[in-house]
């Protein structure tokens, strides 16, 4: 079974984040209507925190109608209403839970300013533990039967199968005619474009910043490292990052883009040869810089100054990897509330041109890179 992990984001309210997560789980059909609900006391164990704050966050939830508190009995989830006037939609995310980017950026369609007077129908899919091709196709029929007034959707990554069900999940959705918006990525391969608006950061632009920090601060030669069968973005990252390296002057020849199905000392060897030579790594995205950092600190390198690493998200625990990490900041929970007016937009006037998007994404130094710290 696929577990959630509650971020806490400081500057957000933590009644709010309780909130936003219990919303979420009753409008995915975790609980259903009619149902008793966890007690205070189970949800201040659950979320860590304090009675005041969950008690406040169900205050919300009865407010919305989205559960009833009972005097002497307890708390039982409500019946799920649409208010006339106001949308139903649909969160389409089969890698929610497996990638760190997707949880602030669905707090942002549900926080945003014009997302109160609608509805948001989180995917449920019947069976958790199925691969995510088959969730995706699963929640994809929930939604049209439901007749949602259209579908935030994040692309499966990983391979074949997950680009035909990406390719069936959006064909379906075009019959059913519900307006599709894609968070982050594409479903055709880079620099190819799909009829539908996308919401997301530069990518190119993200590992060009990346690639010529380190090239300005030291590093005399970079390579790029991903796991093979990486996202679109990915794709875009390499473009960016090769895009540097020709801006200062400096010939692509040598490989210096390096896709991998593991990261292990084995597999990374190329990219190890007279390493001081070869010290700089631009990562397609911190987690792929976490595992690089492994295993270079585990066969004995010093990070820096034998090797110099710059991931791309800024996920919760970029600053927590042994050597705090340099990385490109994705504001997820800003590409979540430019999504649901997107989506208004769309609804509004479907037959304009589909869009691209591109929020602007900023470098955080940290130690990783050698440099001086700049934030995060």
């Amino acid at each position: 079974m696929i577990r959630r992990k509650f971020t806490s984001e400081p500057h957000i309210p933590k009644y709010q984040q309780v909130f936003e997560n219990l919303s979420r789980d009753i409008l995915s059909g975790k609980y259903t209507p009619g149902q008793k609900f966890p007690s205070e006391a189970t949800l201040v164990q659950q979320f860590r925190t304090s009675r005041i704050t969950v008690g406040r966050a169900l205050r919300e939830l009865s407010q919305r109608g989205l559960v009833k508190r009972v005097a002497g009995s307890g708390t039982y989830v409500g019946r799920v209403h649409v208010a006339e006037g106001s949308l139903l939609f649909g969160l389409l995310i089969p890698d929610l839970g497996r990638t760190e980017i997707f949880e602030p950026i669905c707090q942002g369609i549900a926080s945003a300013p014009k997302a109160a007077q609608h509805a948001l129908l989180w995917g449920h899919a019947a069976t958790p533990e199925a691969p995510p091709e088959e969730q995706a196709l699963g929640l994809c029929d929930q939604f049209i039967r439901r007749e949602v007034a259209g579908v935030f959707f994040a692309p499966i990554e990983g391979g074949a199968k997950a680009g035909e069900a990406n390719l069936t999940v959006v064909a379906g959705l075009e019959q059913a005619r519900i307006p599709i918006v894609l968070l982050d990525r594409c479903i055709r391969p880079y620099p190819d474009r799909c009829w539908h608006d996308l919401v997301g950061i530069d990518n190119r632009r993200a590992a060009y910043l990346a690639t010529d920090h380190l090239l300005r601060h030291g590093s005399k030669r970079v390579s790029f490292l991903a796991y093979s069968r990486g996202a679109p973005t990915v794709e875009a990252r390499i473009a960016g990052f090769r895009e540097a390296l020709l801006s200062q002057g400096i010939p692509l020849e040598g490989g210096p883009v390096h896709r991998v199905d593991e990261i292990t000392e084995t597999s990374i060897r190329p990219l190890l040869k007279n390493h001081r030579q070869s010290d700089g790594f631009v990562c397609a995205n911190d987690r792929t810089a976490g595992e690089l950092m492994k295993v270079l600190l585990a066969s004995g390198y010093r990070i820096p100054p034998d090797a110099r690493i710059v991931g791309i998200d800024d996920v919760e625990y970029a600053s927590l990897l042994p050597v705090p990490l340099t990385t490109v900041h994705q504001p997820g929970r800003e590409i979540g509330e430019a999504a649901m007016e997107a989506m208004l937009s769309r609804i509004e006037r479907p037959a304009r041109l589909a869009r691209d998007i591109l929020l602007e994404c900023r470098l955080v130094v940290r130690e990783s890179c050698g440099a001086r710290k700049s934030g995060g």
